[in-house]
């Protein structure tokens, strides 16, 4: 149960702003074979795409603080945000398994007012095919 504790705390924490390698993490129950993988990919995938609901709120909430000096980014950070949602949509949540963009466009998805329904549509399948690569990766080498 640790285990599964674990890759889910991970996973969450890798999709929100903040630093994890929920991957590594995955690879590492996965090569030390004490676990299915098909529990592992659900709980990782569970998880991180909990942690982009988080991000998909504090996008939604938090834009009434944009004013604010604590506010986290500059408005011309925040228009440019706004300004490619808009261009590409809600399909962009494909790329949420992205690093560096994939955050970023949960948060920006909340600003957008994507309705939770369709983002959580989207968002699992990306997740969860980033996982379900990784371990079909990660198992065909063993």
């Amino acid at each position: 149960m640790i285990a599964y504790t674990g890759l889910f705390l991970s996973a969450l924490i890798a999709a929100t702003i903040l630093p994890m390698q929920s991957e590594a993490v995955l690879v590492g129950l996965l090569l030390g074979g004490g676990h299915p993988a098909l529990p592992l990919l659900i709980v990782a995938t569970v998880g991180n795409v909990l942690g982009s609901v988080i991000n998909w709120y504090l996008g939604r909430y938090l834009l009434r603080f944009q004013d604010r000096a604590w506010f986290p980014s500059s408005k011309a950070r925040l228009a440019r945000a706004q300004g490619w949602y808009r261009r590409y949509g809600r399909w962009s949540l494909l790329g949420s398994w992205l690093p560096i963009v994939g955050d970023p466009l949960t948060v920006a998805a909340g600003l957008m007012r994507e309705p939770l329904g369709p983002f959580l549509v989207l968002v699992t399948i990306a997740k969860g095919t980033r996982y379900l690569v990784l371990a079909a990766l990660t198992l065909a080498w063993i």
